[in-house]
This record gives structure tokens, C-alpha cells and sequence, in this order.
């Protein structure tokens, strides 16, 4: 009974038409291109996320106040009130999902190795050649964890930001970069650091997808994000934006 009010909620919400539309704060990072950053120009978040929750919100009745949070801060903001969801590059986990509701995956995910282009290291899975090096990744991270827990590897250093990291790699200041591999390799496909590679041949160890979150307890907004979701993906919308974004 409950799952079919549940759908008949969210039926409602995507036909209700945009003047019903209620404002739903959305918190995203600055520093996550191509799937949240800062437009200078515009002064405003955008990016492949920005876009996609705005698509979800015109089908499932809901208009985004995308708002800048520090990635580290995302889910004590969702958890306090001071936003209504998340949209960023935010993988699906066991450990999340104790304290978050998430979407249905939007994204699948990965991480990456970034190096100089001039480093012809043959860099493995277990990273034992990064012994003797520093290895740089993101706080409150999947991989921040992951690397905390190996043994035999380079010393870790822990940045807020993955722009941070790849300027560090590109100064010399640490040898390897371990962080998000979409947004690393679009940074480097634009030409933003032009002395960095990402390492081929690594394998992604850590690979989940990405997702909306939202606070727990709310049914009825995870069924119309769900359904404005399933929407976009249907009816190309989805596709459309991963090509704009250069994620196709």
C-alpha cells in the first residue's frame, strides 16, 4: 500500500507543471569539474550534476537553489538542514547509505592515477612503486580510506580539493595523484594542466557509481527524484548531458 502511494506521489509531482514547483536547496563543490565547479564568469556552481539535478527537478516538480559547500562538509550540511540534497561527485557506498538516502545510480565511477608526463613509472594496482614518493588524495574520500588502510605504499597526503592535487603533481611537489578519474582526466583534456598524464593501464579498485543524496526518512522526495530520473534517462536527456560534459 505504502509503495503505491509512493508512486502515485511521485505521478502527481511530474505532472503538477512548473507553477507548483517548490525551491529545494542543492549543495555542490567548486572544485569538481566537469561534474560541479565554479563558473567564474557567472559567478555560479555549475556542471554535469548542476545540470542533471535541474532536469530531474523539471520532471519531478521541485526548482534547485544550487548553493557552493566544501566537499567535507556536504553531508553535515544535508544531516543539520542548511541543504535540501546533494548533487556532486558523490559515489554510492555502503557507509554512505547508513546515513544518506541516495538516488538510483546516475553515473558510474572510478578512480584514477594522475603522474608528470614526463614520469615513465609502470605504476600497479597495490601502488608498492609509489614507496619512497607522496601520494596525494582527497580528504573523505572512498580512496582516502582505501590508501589508509595499504601497506607498502609512498607516504599519503591529504588535499581538500583535487585541483589542489593536480597542481601539486604538476609543481613536483608530490609524484602521484589518486582521485576521481572523470574529473581528472577532463581537467587534463582541456588543457588545464598540460604537464600532467593520467597513468594508463591502471585499473579503477575503488568503483561505484554516483548519486543524489538526500536525508533520510523523506520516501516521497526520493520517489520523484527517482522518477524524475527515471524520466531523463528514458527520453535521452541523460545521454545528452553526459556528452556535453565530454562523459559519453
Amino acid at each position: 500500500m505504502k509503495i503505491r502511494y509512493l508512486v502515485a506521489a511521485a505521478v502527481f509531482a511530474l505532472t503538477a507543471g512548473t507553477a507548483q514547483a517548490e525551491t529545494l536547496k542543492v549543495g555542490s563543490t567548486a572544485t569538481g569539474i566537469p561534474f560541479t565547479f565554479l563558473d567564474v564568469g557567472k559567478n555560479e556552481i555549475t556542471g554535469m550534476m548542476v545540470d542533471v539535478v535541474k532536469a530531474i527537478g523539471n520532471h519531478a516538480g521541485f526548482e534547485p537553489d544550487v548553493q557552493s559547500v566544501d566537499w567535507v562538509s556536504l553531508i553535515p550540511a544535508l544531516e543539520s538542514g542548511r541543504i535540501d540534497m546533494i548533487a556532486a561527485a558523490m559515489s554510492i557506498t555502503d557507509a554512505r547509505k547508513k546515513v544518506v538516502d541516495f538516488s538510483d545510480p546516475i553515473f558510474p565511477y572510478g578512480e584514477g592515477l594522475v603522474v608528470r608526463a614526463d614520469d615513465d613509472t609502470r605504476y600497479s594496482a597495490d601502488l608498492h612503486e609509489t614507496v619512497g614518493k607522496v601520494i596525494g588524495v582527497q580528504q573523505g574520500t572512498n580512496f582516502h580510506k582505501v590508501l589508509e588502510a595499504r601497506k607498502g605504499i609512498g607516504e599519503i597526503k591529504v588535499y581538500e580539493n583535487i585541483a589542489d592535487i593536480m597542481r601539486d603533481v604538476q609543481l613536483g611537489r608530490i609524484a602521484v595523484g589518486l582521485a576521481d578519474y572523470p574529473i581528472m582526466s577532463y581537467q587534463i583534456g582541456i588543457g588545464k594542466f598540460p604537464d600532467l598524464k593520467m597513468v594508463e593501464g591502471y585499473e579503477s579498485q575503488i568503483s561505484a557509481p554516483i548519486g543524489v543524496a538526500i536525508k533520510k526518512g523523506q520516501p516521497e522526495l526520493l520517489a520523484r527524484i527517482n522518477a524524475g530520473l527515471a524520466t531523463i534517462k528514458e527520453n535521452g536527456e541523460l545521454d545528452a548531458l553526459a556528452k556535453k560534459w565530454k562523459l559519453n
